[in-house]
């Protein structure tokens, strides 16, 4: 038989130490637990009043570095003809921009409609952004950006 094991200066020990380890793992676990419950964002509310969200103005989305850009005007090749030269990447994200001057809102949406349609199946996750400027006029972006 052998004898128990012995701590510093001998003295024999009561627990293994793994049996402390899990016992700290479980303090822990129940101190974080207790922190995201009485956190005013978690998951485990309290039942009362809930916070009520702040209304904030839609934040753009995240755009990468552009690979390629096509931009419509005389010269330039079609544009499903484009995109068929340029790498077929899951994770590239077809952005197209229509800009308008004021009054040709509908005009720039047709044309943004037009040009997902000539992307073809590229297109069909396009982001698609209609925004005035100087003069109309339309590009398309491929870009690492896909969430």
């Amino acid at each position: 038989m052998t004898a128990p094991p012995h701590g510093l200066y001998g003295a024999p020990i009561a627990m293994p130490w793994q049996t402390i380890l899990a016992d700290l793992a479980l303090i822990l676990f129940m101190m974080t637990a207790a922190a995201l419950a009485n956190a005013p964002d978690g998951p485990l509310l309290p039942n009362g009043p809930k916070p009520v969200p702040q209304s904030r103005p839609p934040a753009p989305s995240a755009r990468g570095e552009p690979v390629g850009v096509w931009r419509d005007g005389p010269g330039s090749p079609g544009l499903a003809e484009w995109l068929a030269q340029q790498a077929r990447d899951p994770r590239l994200r077809v952005s197209i921009l229509v800009r308008h001057v004021p009054g040709h809102e509908r005009a720039a949406l047709a044309r943004a409609e037009a040009l997902m349609a000539k992307a073809g199946v590229r297109g069909a996750g396009a982001r698609i952004v209609i925004e005035p400027g100087g003069e109309d006029g339309a590009s398309v972006v491929l870009a690492y950006d896909a969430e």
